[in-house]
């Protein structure tokens, strides 16, 4: 990837939680790159800081965020030095929106579904209600949403409905990037393919760049591009998809892809014993060293983050 084609480069991201009992090291030192027109997805269990660092991509703070640093350049631009209102106005949801988990939590059930697509238009673009309507009706027929549903509430769609409202939501400003956190978690199989299907379409007719959180690896796949795997707070491992599906390098990464049942093949779904650390009392050394099959006296130590063939992983393995 050369620098011209770098949509987004995140260097030691941090995101710390206070609470009563320390802080939460949700996002820790968090490094990664994405492409134009590409789509990262960032795997890994519950809990280790996935949809965290979606907050902190969209400076969407909790009350109770602790440290809060690092570098996020977008088009080359270092975004975390602009102050609240110029952040508000012209990257959230201006050049980066993003889909959250749970449609129907996100879209307010006594607004028309038209109303609420258009709104951030008409904030973001400066456009008045009917140009905004206008271009809500390109955006659902976008996303496969019929026309006559614009002045339709929210619980009268179905969950995949809602679930396409909302990626009209993301897609009216023209954004950049879009980040998609477990976009199909609540949907039925047969409707998670069809979302997909039209994240495909979108990013190969309009050439929109996704970071796709889940930890549903078998869906995953069918957007991916490039893989970043997260455990405990911290990137693990890049990886083309390619190369992720076929041969991940870090144990943990291992571990993950033995888990999806096949198709084909006698092999049984394995499991990751143990659980993961709490992050708040992390382990010193390397934070997967617990629960891994080829744990040695170096794994005592933080591993650094070694490149093999063109993929970065975070483990002595590979030293």
């Amino acid at each position: 990837m050369t620098q011209n084609d770098e949509l987004l480069r995140i260097e030691d991201l941090v995101l710390y939680f206070n609470t009563n009992s320390g802080p939460v090291q949700a996002v820790d030192k968090v490094n990664f790159s994405l492409a134009s027109n590409r789509a990262v997805v960032i795997l890994g269990e519950s809990g280790c800081g996935k949809s965290s660092l979606a907050k902190a991509i969209l400076r969407l703070l909790p009350r109770n965020a602790g440290a809060y640093q690092g570098r996020i350049f977008l088009n080359g631009n270092d975004i975390m030095q602009l102050e609240e209102e110029e952040f508000r106005q012209n990257i959230r949801w201006a050049s980066i929106s993003m889909v959250p988990q749970a449609a129907m939590n996100s879209l307010n059930p006594v607004l028309r579904v038209g109303e609420q697509v258009a709104e951030p238009a008409i904030i973001h673009l400066g456009i008045n209600k009917h140009e905004a309507m206008a271009l809500v009706k390109k955006m659902f027929q976008h996303v496969g949403v019929p026309e006559d549903f614009i002045n339709r509430y929210p619980f009268e769609l179905s969950g995949g409905m809602r679930q396409r409202v909302a990626i009209a939501m993301a897609l009216v400003t023209s954004p950049y990037l879009i980040i998609l956190d477990e976009p199909t978690s609540a949907l039925d199989v047969l409707t998670q393919a069809n979302i997909f299907n039209v994240l495909k379409r979108l990013k190969k007719e309009l050439g929109i760049s996704f970071i796709l959180i889940t930890h549903d690896i078998a869906t995953s796949s069918e957007l991916a591009d490039d893989v970043a795997v997260m455990y405990a707070g911290q990137i693990v491992e890049t990886s083309d998809a390619h190369r992720f599906f076929t041969d991940p390098l870090h144990p943990y990464s291992k571990k993950l892809m033995a888990s999806v049942p096949r198709l084909h093949g006698d092999e049984e779904p394995e499991f990751i014993t143990g659980k993961p650390p709490s992050l708040i009392n992390l382990p010193t050394g390397c934070r997967f060293a617990d629960r891994c099959a080829f744990r040695f006296e170096k794994c005592v130590n933080d591993p650094p983050v070694f490149e093999k063939d063109g993929r970065k992983v975070k483990c002595w393995l590979y030293e």
